[in-house]
């Protein structure tokens, strides 16, 4: 869900297993904010593929370093509660932001169900498209562990 938000090319190329990811200075920090954050791995929860970094009362919460990617952290929650849902689990969610020292509230309400569902669908149609989606420039191109990757492909189409 955080990929098709960010950047539905970096979901299609993650699909494919073409993956920088593990390399990548900020998935590093993150990955290391994590497991300081959260060292006792009984606070997560596993709910099919994802993996929840703390459950808590009613709340269901992912830390993350700053809220530049806020948009695709709260649709990434509400995909994790919406899983709950679908298992018969009634959650609320936070987001803890380390850096700024902020938490936000997160409710999966029916109108953002609905939303969800659609997105869901849109994941579907990129992953199981044939090709990549077209190279779109976004602000945190930069900061992305496949801007090599897409630059280079969009340099050599601009030579051609």
């Amino acid at each position: 869900m955080q990929y098709y938000v960010v950047c539905p090319r970096k979901l299609w190329l993650y699909s494919k297993q073409i993956g920088f990811e593990t390399e990548h200075d900020r998935v590093i920090e993150g990955t290391l904010l994590h497991e300081k954050s959260y060292p006792r791995k009984d606070k997560e929860l596993v709910i099919g593929d994802a993996v929840v970094d703390v459950i808590d009362g009613e709340y269901i919460q992912e830390t993350k370093l700053s809220s530049k990617m806020r948009k695709a952290d709260e649709w990434q929650l509400l995909y994790y509660l919406y899983l709950l849902k679908q298992r018969g689990i009634e959650k609320k969610g936070k987001i803890a932001y380390t850096k700024e020292k902020k938490v936000i509230e997160v409710e999966l309400t029916e109108e953002k169900e609905k939303e969800l569902k659609k997105k869901i669908a849109g994941i579907y149609r990129v992953i199981e498209s044939e090709s990549a989606p077209k190279f779109k420039k976004l602000p945190y191109c930069k900061s992305c562990a496949y801007y090599d990757f897409c630059f280079a492909l969009e340099g050599e189409a601009d030579a051609t």
